[in-house]
């Protein structure tokens, strides 16, 4: 037998060979170089692991056969618009992973609607569930009985209030709310230098998925020391509701100088009324949160000054992760808490939303990949 070099020895004793094949892996490889060593041992790594029954191949990737898990979503308004691209991206983890999920809540933020929905889930002994905690005091207990039935429970896109989740969830997947608010407060203030009239339009006030958006422009008009005098509207959580409240209330103000918004729904309807009225050409500036198409095509048009992006796509992509990561591992892999962002979409830089429709926004249901270019802008 030809020498061997210790080193390669030592490698080989790693990989946990039987006897058998550890000589003739030493006696037949000739390791009278790194390659050839490298070469065998990269064999019998794969060899070895082939008998693994921790990547049979069985299931996805090198995961281990899994049931086809299903976990429900308790979401606050089932068909608005905003939440198309959360349900694509729950789908599209959701066949990578082999798993499924239900859409299921209230229409119209109903919470004992959404507490009624999350209660069939814990009795039909979901396998994970998420839920938009839009009060922080009405899914405590529903909350609770999941887990104590051990069924992971996280909350995605509305997390309680400031400071007080008001459940025991695992993690929060969504957009830093209050934050949010308070860097569209710091934009009003700087778009209205000379004061004015303003109006901040909220779907459902006191509902904590857009709540803590209000109080955080707010805040942070007040603290800019800015002369404007910032109103709150209730919109309605339907899109007809919110468009024709906007429309009324911009009519019923002509001294108004500012119209914004913190939801999807309410949002579309200030750039419509904005177009409508021509009020960008009186002087009147806007803004708001999400990604309608609608929304895209007001801020190119020039209606809009600028919306918010919070990635709802991954609101439903990392939610079906985690959950499917929690029950693989056993719950070892505890679901962390994380900020889906914050990105300022204005007329310059736009383009990218419009040029492209995707499933990312809601634009289209096609799935397709993505090519780009040039440099990336630096955080």
């Amino acid at each position: 037998m030809k020498k061997i070099d210790p080193q390669v020895e030592e490698a080989v004793d790693t990989i946990g060979l039987n006897g058998i094949a550890r000589r003739r892996l030493l006696s037949g490889a000739g390791m009278v170089s790194a390659s050839a060593a490298a070469a065998a041992l990269l064999s019998a790594c794969s060899s070895s692991n082939k008998s693994d029954d921790s990547s049979s191949g069985d299931g996805v990737g090198d995961f281990p056969k899994t049931p086809k898990w299903k976990f429900v979503f308790v979401n606050h308004v089932t068909t608005n618009p905003f939440f198309t691209p959360t349900q694509y991206g729950a789908h599209d983890a959701c066949a990578l992973l082999g798993a499924s999920f239900q859409w299921t809540g209230s229409k119209d933020s109903s919470v004992p609607e959404m507490v009624s929905a999350m209660t069939s889930a814990v009795t039909a002994k979901a396998d994970g569930i998420a839920i938009a905690v839009v009060d922080k005091n009405a899914f405590t207990k529903p909350v609770d009985n999941a887990l104590q039935a051990g069924i992971p429970t996280v909350a995605y896109n509305a997390d309680g209030a400031k400071g007080d989740p008001g459940t025991s969830r695992l993690c929060y997947i969504g957009q830093d709310l209050y934050q949010s608010g308070v860097q569209m407060g710091r934009r009003i203030a700087s778009l209205m230098p000379d004061g004015g009239d303003a109006v901040g339009f909220i779907a459902t006030p006191g509902a904590l998925n857009i709540q803590p958006r209000i109080d955080g422009a707010t805040d942070a008009i007040k603290a800019a020391g800015a002369s404007i005098n910032f109103a709150t509207v209730a919109s309605g959580a339907e899109l007809p509701k919110e468009l024709s409240t906007v429309d009324a209330y911009s009519i019923g103000h002509k001294s108004l100088k500012g119209l914004f918004a913190v939801d999807a729904g309410s949002t579309e309807a200030v750039g419509k009324v904005m177009k409508k009225y021509g009020l960008k050409q009186k002087g009147v500036v806007a803004g708001g949160f999400d990604l309608n198409p609608n929304t895209l095509t007001a801020i190119k048009e020039g209606s809009l000054d600028f919306t918010i992006d919070q990635q709802p796509y991954l609101q439903g992509f990392l939610t079906v992760l985690y959950l499917w990561m929690y029950k693989l591992s056993g719950g070892l892999m505890m679901p962390s808490i994380t900020d889906t962002g914050l990105l300022f979409v204005t007329k310059g830089n736009v383009d990218p939303y419009l040029q492209t429709k995707t499933r990312y926004e809601g634009s289209s249901t096609k799935q397709q990949l993505l090519k780009r270019s040039g440099p990336i802008a630096h955080a």
